[in-house]
């Protein structure tokens, strides 16, 4: 027999990453192997709480078993059927995203493969109005597709790949006025996040939210709420503009809704917008497929089953009333809702607190220089999310040293 080899490592691994992928994303911080709820484990062995949740994507965690059961299920009976025919776990997954947005007759679901996708399909669903404009926000961030890339604000993603689509215009976040004016005759769609993830987790007041939705309305154009980040169950609800009162005319889906497998979903809200795209319009060779359709449903299924909506509210509270009594000059405050949260900081120490945190054990997301990132799997626990809070003073003690 030949010898057994040993398992490669975590240097060794980043050394052939290096080499042999487009370094879009520069050298990544670990090389993950397995996973069990909130932990995952790395090649050489090392355990971390994972508190990003492979960035709000992991909803039930790693490795829980209705999701595994759902996709070993499902790709021993069919994985892929193009869109020439449809799947039982298609049909069943639209419904059920359909009942949980409670959505009225004639809404309709379209499936992709990611969050941009869903936002290339919102830009040519607003283009059926036959308006070219469209309003976002800045700060906002909804993906690097070139026409997603229109609506993102941040110039670093933009400015290498301009000229984008004509016609966007960013507003201040949350300046109803600034919204009202630049709304007008020519706007097709305004495109907002109900809580700004890339942007720092800053969320809109739910007057801002209804603002949007009344100059919309008045204007004739439609009101697409990008709940790639924020929605299901992330924020406390199913989705985060069911906590302002306002129903969009569109809504993105991504992340959340597999668990981590791909799939994304444009959700057009009534019978006339959801006529706006007609056959032939649009399309996706994977969008939809039965295996991803089964992790959604599974996702979806297990939510509603275990209470995760619920528990991810109260877990949300729970980190808010933990980092509030740290009285820690250092950390500033806490901001977003349910299990997508940013704790703010005095300075500028995210960066070092998300290193410092790594070699402790604990992934975190510096979003900002400020602000540190919180989007674990729904069923984190309470214990968990205090092993953050109890560790966060000896970490800003580290950050801080270092840029004395």
């Amino acid at each position: 027999m030949p010898e057994a080899q040993p398992a490669p490592h975590t240097e060794e691994l980043l050394g052939r990453y290096e080499s042999a992928l487009v370094q879009v994303f520069g050298r990544p911080q670990l090389v993950l192997e397995h996973g069990d709820g909130a932990w995952v484990w790395d090649v050489d062995g090392r355990r971390y709480l994972d508190l990003v949740g492979g960035l709000a994507v992991n909803a039930l965690g790693h490795n829980h078993p209705a999701l595994v059961a759902a996709v070993s299920k499902q790709a021993g009976q069919l994985v892929h059927v193009s869109n020439f025919y449809t799947s039982v776990p298609q049909v069943e997954l639209a419904e059920r995203i359909l009942q949980v947005a409670d959505a009225p007759p004639g809404s309709a679901v379209f499936f992709c493969n990611s969050g941009t996708e869903a936002i290339e399909a919102a830009v040519k669903l607003a283009r059926r109005t036959g308006r070219t404009g469209i309003v976002a926000a800045e700060g906002a961030f909804h993906g690097r597709t070139t026409g997603a890339l229109a609506l993102t604000h941040k110039p670093a993603y933009r400015e290498p790949f301009e000229p984008l689509i004509p016609g966007v215009v960013h507003v201040p976040w949350g300046d109803v006025a600034a919204l009202e004016a630049a709304v007008g005759a020519d706007t097709s769609a305004v495109v907002l996040e109900p809580i700004k993830g890339e942007g720092g987790v800053v969320p809109a007041s739910p007057e801002f939210l209804r603002a949007a939705r009344r100059v919309t309305t008045e204007a004739g154009a439609l009101l697409v709420l990008d709940e790639i980040q924020t929605g299901v169950g992330r924020t406390g609800s199913w989705f985060a503009w069911q906590q302002a009162g306002v129903v969009p005319d569109a809504m993105t889906l991504a992340k959340g809704l597999g668990g981590g497998v791909p799939i994304g979903a444009l959700v057009t809200f009534g019978p006339e917008v959801s006529g706006m795209l007609t056959a032939g319009q649009h399309g996706s060779t994977f969008g939809g497929n039965p295996l991803s359709c089964a992790a959604g449903l599974a996702v979806l299924d297990t939510i509603e089953s275990e209470g995760l909506v619920e528990h991810a509210r109260a877990m949300g509270e729970h980190l808010e009333q933990r980092i509030a009594t740290l009285g820690d000059p250092r950390v500033t405050g806490i901001r977003g809702a349910g299990l997508l949260r940013a704790v703010t900081l005095a300075g500028e120490w995210a960066p070092a607190v998300a290193a410092h945190g790594r070699e402790a054990g604990l992934i975190l997301n510096p979003v900002a220089p400020d602000a540190i990132r919180l989007a674990p799997p729904l069923v984190v626990t309470a214990d968990q999310l205090d092993l953050f809070v109890d560790a966060l003073p000896g970490l800003l003690d580290l950050a801080t040293e270092e840029t004395r």
